[in-house]
């Protein structure tokens, strides 16, 4: 359970950074994506350096898992905040953020062979239609336009997103599985990631030095949702699986609907609470633990008096 509170403590903090970034209205979306996890897994390697130093020869060991994490952190907010760029912000969070879980799964049924289970799928379900119910509803309440020959790239794009991000907490688990702490292994992937975000952060970056609202904007992102969120991730991913992990996830953007409605204003309709129960069902069925169901079990008699006897028990489910 506790592994559940720690994912769900860092999804909240995800969802606040659609309404930080309005407050740096003159920032591109990527270079807020790359101070945010650029800087935040520069600032999770430093507090990790120990932990690093002295399993060093357990990454080494482990180098491709810590390649494919670093990498994936590094391409992630970049494909993310171009899928919302070129498809719309409804569109590239929808399919972003929805398709990790299914990705996750996907990825852990092929490389280890888990299976997915009937409850996590039915939860997915509802978590999924949740975000497209509150999507459709985001949608209705703006007036973007989105050029139709840029929408499909920006759909790619949006997959790319998840499946990076289901891709580096696979990594992420793995790791930890096979003898890392996750103080460690969250700390190498994302150090690496955000290495690699430098360059990027170089290009893009100077609009954040301009205001002190806007380098206000940028520390807020590197140090509150991606520092302590992925610290909180990194908890729970340590004990749950990363399917389990990303599905929770799925309440970011529920959050990051509820403050634009409190802070920014907006209006969500009828469809986007509805979406927004759903994606809260989600939650509760898949993360709270069934308890005893009493069943009622009916025996009928070959013969024609029907009903022998009527059992009542309890099984857990």
């Amino acid at each position: 359970m506790l592994g559940m509170v720690g994912v769900l403590i860092a999804a909240i903090l995800w969802g606040t950074t659609g309404t930080a970034a309005t407050f740096a209205p003159a920032v591109s979306a990527v270079a807020i994506g790359a101070v945010a996890m650029g800087f935040g897994g520069l600032l999770q390697a430093m507090i990790a350096a120990g932990s690093i130093t002295r399993y060093i020869d357990k990454l080494l060991q482990q180098w491709r898992l810590l390649l494919i994490g670093g990498s994936a952190v590094a391409i992630y907010p970049l494909a993310f905040y171009a899928s919302m760029h070129l498809a719309g912000v409804t569109v590239g969070t929808v399919i972003s953020i929805g398709s990790a879980p299914l990705l996750s799964a996907f990825i852990e049924y092929g490389l280890e062979g888990q299976k997915l289970t009937v409850r996590w799928m039915l939860g997915a379900i509802l978590g999924v239609a949740g975000m497209i119910l509150l999507s459709m509803a985001e949608s209705t309440g703006h007036d973007t336009l989105v050029q139709s020959s840029n929408v499909m790239f920006g759909v790619i794009l949006g997959l790319l997103a998840g499946f990076t991000y289901a891709l580096y907490s696979w990594a992420a688990r793995r790791m930890m599985q096979q003898g890392l702490p996750s103080k460690t292994a969250m700390g190498a992937i994302f150090g690496l990631g955000g290495m690699l975000l430098m360059p990027v952060l170089f290009v893009t970056g100077a609009p954040l030095l301009a205001s002190w609202s806007n380098a206000a904007v940028g520390i807020y992102m590197a140090l509150v949702p991606m520092f302590i969120g992925y610290i909180c991730y990194g908890y729970g991913l340590a004990r749950i699986t990363a399917s389990m992990a990303t599905t929770i996830t799925l309440i970011e953007p529920v959050v990051a609907a509820i403050l634009a409605v409190i802070i920014v204003g907006e209006r969500l309709p009828i469809m986007g609470w509805v979406g927004i129960g759903l994606v809260v069902a989600c939650l509760i069925f898949i993360t709270v633990p069934l308890k005893h169901i009493p069943i009622v079990r009916i025996r009928v008699n070959n013969s024609l008096c029907g009903v022998k006897t009527i059992q009542r028990n309890s099984n857990r489910t």
